[in-house]
């Protein structure tokens, strides 16, 4: 069994683990494999233990591995921060985006999206603790925001998408607090089903407190080479 096989087989087990600590079924949270900086041949042979969905946050190294891996069944899923630019890119390209904070985001993606292609995943990226740091609307925008975006063509809104602070584990409560308030709002609410939130470092207890998607990367894979970015 090679190292690959063995991270991830032991992230697994530790998603199982913590399901069953929160008592949920392991298959209601789904691994996001965050492959930035690592090569295109590294993310091959991770898909080769089983692996389908994998996160990006840089555009054109995403976009050059997308190209290079373009006949295996990759989910690509862009969780960086979106801008304006980017959106066509974006919209062609990926399977999921996972950073929307604003209207005009959501409708440039929508309107670049080809009918042709499944509608976009997205979620929206909220700033649930108010770091200064980071990007996200507000929670007090959500409502008004998946009341709009949800009713846009060619997307579909699937969820929230966090990252509190360090050993922030009330940031993660408040988010699944938000994520069922704001289920209403939703103009399909059958498609409102993920809160994408938890890394290597607290996935559990983000699973504990709901998280259907967690995002790992230093755990499958080890440290990253950011000479590739």
């Amino acid at each position: 069994m090679n190292s690959l096989q063995t991270s991830r087989n032991l992230v697994l087990e530790q998603i199982k683990n913590a399901c069953k600590l929160a008592n949920r079924s392991e298959n209601d949270v789904q691994l996001l494999a965050v492959s930035k900086t690592h090569p295109s041949e590294i993310l091959q042979e991770m898909y080769e233990t089983g692996q389908r969905a994998f996160g990006e946050n840089y555009l054109q190294e995403a976009l050059d591995k997308i190209e290079k891996l373009k006949n295996l069944e990759i989910e690509w899923h862009f969780i960086g921060h979106v801008q304006r630019n980017k959106t066509k890119h974006l919209a062609s390209n990926f399977a999921w985006v996972h950073g929307v904070d604003r209207l005009i985001i959501a409708e440039r993606l929508s309107s670049q999206r080809e009918a042709s292609q499944a509608p976009l995943n997205i979620c929206l990226q909220v700033n649930i603790d108010a770091q200064d740091t980071k990007d996200g609307c507000s929670p007090e925008d959500v409502a008004d925001l998946v009341k709009t975006i949800s009713q846009l063509p060619h997307l579909k809104l699937r969820g929230l998408m966090v990252i509190p602070a360090p050993n922030n584990t009330q940031a993660f409560a408040d988010a699944k607090f938000l994520f069922e308030k704001v289920k209403t709002e939703h103009a399909h609410p059958e498609d409102w089903d993920t809160l994408s939130m938890g890394m290597s470092g607290d996935m559990v207890d983000a699973i504990d407190a709901g998280s259907t998607m967690v995002r790992v990367g230093t755990a499958l894979f080890g440290a990253r080479d950011y000479s590739l970015k």
